[in-house]
């Protein structure tokens, strides 16, 4: 870890606190202003773990997913920003991207002058989302891009679109800007949480693209870019799950320490330490899981997949669960805007939809269960029943069973 990362995580702190928090309500009203955007880049949180070649800092997975939990303890909104600019678009081109894309996007990524969104669902294809109805056709100058997207974080006001078409049966990923003819954007309003997250559907209306500007291979767009990118988005929302649990436990340890009922005050109160316990062993569960993927991920090891799939729903989970606590805490005062707790029960439920739902969640994990922890049948581990080695090993387990009693 370079000196300099140290210092991002209390930038990030420090914002969060004076900058974020005080404006989060109104951030649910108005969403998200470009001015706290331009503050994140110029403090260095959009650009943090993007290459330094390309403007950004470099930091390890640790640091960023400490940024991350930083952010998200201020507002999910602002959050939602790092997950789908910086890692669903950032570290996927710095993965997966050409040079010259490297070269032209990164730089304007991590300075903030263009905002990135990932444009993969549609109002048909959410978990299903190889089902995609967008198409491209391939032209002699580039390709021919007509369909639409929902659901789109950041999509109302970004600049430039991570976007998956079909063409048959291949799924491919193109990098798309606003100012490109035909590229049209419009809010999506009434919505439970994410209020602040620029939400949007957008319709491309025979947008042609340049050939330069396909990520990846031909007909890779769905096995290799979205899954690279959705492995990085993971992570980011794993650390989500933190700072919601984080902040809805700063929340109900506050409250309790100061509101009073039956003449003292509610912290003593068996049944509410029981709730700040669950939610304390929540927190450092869930944390500590994110900080083994970033190991994981700092050592090259390919099970950060899996664990980071674990991760999201352990998190999500507990962040649904944390976040209930802290409303119950707070009794009637719970279920109103006027608290933060009715924000975080709220943005919690999201963590669960988003990036994979947690059913989804659950059958990968499943599935990779089913291979991992299989034990071969007694008579295949031990094929011949009779033999003096089976017998001793049978001698073994009774005399281990009789230690016991």
């Amino acid at each position: 870890m370079n000196t300099e990362q140290p210092s991002l995580i209390e930038r990030a702190k420090t914002f969060s606190e004076e900058v974020i928090r005080p404006q989060a309500a109104q951030f649910e009203e108005q969403g998200v202003s470009r001015d706290v955007i331009q503050q994140m880049a110029e403090l260095g949180f959009l650009s943090s773990i993007l290459p330094v070649e390309y403007g950004g800092s470099g930091v390890d997975a640790l640091t960023y997913g400490r940024i991350t939990e930083e952010i998200g303890k201020g507002c999910n909104s602002v959050r939602a920003l790092l997950t789908v600019h910086t890692s669903l678009v950032g570290e996927t081109i710095a993965k997966l991207g050409s040079d010259e894309q490297k070269k032209t996007f990164l730089p304007q990524m991590a300075s903030g002058e263009k905002i990135a969104c990932f444009a993969l669902s549609e109002p048909e294809a959410g978990s299903d989302a190889a089902s995609i109805q967008t198409s491209y056709q391939e032209v002699d100058d580039g390709y021919i891009i007509k369909g639409g997207k929902k659901w789109i974080t950041y999509g109302a006001i970004a600049d430039l679109f991570l976007v998956f078409a079909k063409e048959g049966e291949k799924t491919s990923a193109f990098i798309l800007e606003r100012s490109m003819p035909g590229v049209t954007t419009t809010p999506i309003s009434g919505l439970m949480a994410s209020r602040g997250a620029h939400l949007a559907e957008i319709t491309f209306d025979n947008v042609r693209v340049p050939k330069s500007n396909m990520l990846g291979r031909a007909g890779m767009g769905f096995s290799f870019v979205a899954n690279t990118a959705l492995f990085y988005g993971r992570y980011s929302i794993a650390w989500a799950g933190v700072s919601i649990v984080c902040a809805a436990l700063e929340e109900m340890v506050t409250y309790s320490r100061s509101r009073t009922q039956f003449g003292t005050k509610i912290s003593q109160n068996q049944l509410i330490k029981a709730m700040i316990a669950d939610s304390t062993a929540a927190l450092h569960a869930s944390r500590a899981i994110c900080e083994k993927i970033a190991q994981l991920r700092a050592d090259g090891d390919q099970s950060a997949v899996t664990e980071t799939n674990i991760a999201k729903y352990i998190t999500s989970k507990a962040a649904a669960e944390v976040s209930s606590h802290a409303v119950q805490v707070f009794g009637g005062n719970g279920i109103w805007n006027a608290y933060a707790v009715e924000r975080l029960f709220r943005e919690a439920k999201v963590l669960e939809i988003i990036e994979g739902s947690s059913q989804i969640q659950q059958l990968m994990i499943a599935g990779q269960a089913l291979r991992d922890y299989y034990r071969a049948p007694l008579k295949k581990r031990y094929p011949k029943a009779n033999s003096s080695t089976n017998k001793t090993v049978l001698s073994e387990v009774k005399d281990r069973q009789v230690a016991s009693v």
